[in-house]
């Protein structure tokens, strides 16, 4: 009987014991696969070039990597720079729920305290200002601050549906080390913005620059081409500027041209570009318009520049401009030379202007559609 007893003790410790072993196993596998899967994600993070382009992946791609419930990412955008460097490259942001753009750092100082580490276990409400996107909240959550250089750039947050997923007790290496990484890559997205932006941007009035158009041009009659979609361009030029910086300096000049600008990017589309051509001209691209909200919206701008109540060092300045339009729509199944048509449409435009000019000045002179060659060249061809 004891020997029995004996063997049935044993059978159940060899039992237990292969239980754990499965156990340990198992973890091992699942840590081996959650390190395969974050090695995966880190390499795709390091490699993208660009801001919008790295939220997306880890709103998109950390969700399905990590397989969690939810996800969001907080950013810090104190000068709304941020807004505008994602809006310059087409990210929605009104439809993006799982970003969040704060205006200062106080909330998450009050979240993560000075001891600045991360926050894992239970939901509470103080979490739910970060899953506001979602009807259904996360039982547990990880909010995984984002620091570089003692400043706080936001904070990545998991969330999940199971209980145990996210615990206080569980180790952090794993979160520390995804800290680092996305922090790094998230400063050296900012910092490449921030140059690409200095590079594109008129630095007195503060709308691109003409290098910037000129790139973007190309790329507007790639995507013209593609979509069937019009691109127009307006070609403006203040009125008599010369006098003006004659009569009350340069520096009234700057501020005259600082207002016009301002005034001008106000009345266009987040998607539309405008940028200082060079001396008092600017150009403005506008796409997906048909003439006659072309018009309308050249003469807004004219109405609107002439209005403004300029005064510098106490003495009023009465401003106008002058407006040349043109327009491009892309045949079907006929691809041409962007740079070609890029250049055509801005001479057009320009042609326009000089017409505005020669008939009055404060006026707008549509030339219309450009006829493109390649189609002239195909009907020839006939």
């Amino acid at each position: 009987m004891r020997d029995l007893a004996l063997e049935e003790d044993l059978t159940t410790d060899l039992s237990i014991l292969q239980s754990h072993l499965d156990g340990m196993i198992n973890r091992v596998q699942q840590n081996s696969n959650a390190l395969r899967r974050f090695q995966a994600f880190e390499r795709r993070l390091l490699n993208l070039n660009s801001l919008s382009e790295m939220i997306v992946h880890i709103l998109e791609g950390g969700k399905a990597f990590f397989d969690l419930d939810a996800i969001s990412l907080c950013l810090v955008d104190k000068e709304n720079e941020l807004s505008e460097y994602l809006i310059q490259d087409g990210f929605d942001i009104k439809t993006t729920k799982q970003l969040t753009l704060l205006k200062d750092r106080h909330q998450l100082k009050a979240l993560f305290g000075f001891a600045v580490k991360p926050y894992i276990g239970a939901y509470h409400p103080k979490c739910s200002e970060f899953f506001n996107y979602t009807d259904r909240k996360p039982v547990s959550v990880a909010l995984i601050p984002l620091i570089r250089r003692g400043k706080y750039l936001g904070s990545l947050n998991f969330g999940s549906f199971q209980q145990e997923r996210f615990i206080d007790t569980m180790a952090t290496d794993f979160i520390e080390h995804m800290i680092s990484v996305v922090s790094i890559c998230l400063e050296n997205n900012l910092n490449f913005e921030m140059m690409r932006r200095t590079s594109f941007i008129d630095t007195l009035t503060g709308v691109n620059n003409r290098r910037f158009l000129e790139q973007r041009l190309v790329e507007e009659i790639d995507r013209c081409q593609r979509s069937g979609e019009p691109l127009s361009c307006l070609f403006l030029d203040i009125d008599y500027f010369k006098l003006i910086n004659d009569t009350h300096g340069h520096q009234a000049g700057d501020y005259i041209l600082k207002q016009v600008a301002g005034s001008v990017k106000n009345l266009l589309r987040n998607n539309d570009v405008l940028a200082r051509y060079g001396g008092e001209e600017f150009v403005a691209l506008l796409s997906n318009l048909d003439e006659s909200k072309l018009m309308a919206i050249a003469e807004r701008i004219r109405c609107t520049v002439e209005s403004l109540n300029m005064v510098f060092d106490g003495k009023p300045i009465q401003v106008t401009i002058s407006i040349g339009a043109a327009s491009y729509s892309a045949p079907k199944h006929i691809l041409s030379n962007a740079a070609d048509i890029a250049m055509r449409l801005i001479e057009s435009a320009d042609a326009a202007l000089y017409q505005a000019k020669h008939n009055g000045r404060n006026r707008i002179e549509n030339n219309g559609f450009i006829i493109d060659r390649a189609l002239m060249e195909s009907a020839a061809s006939y």
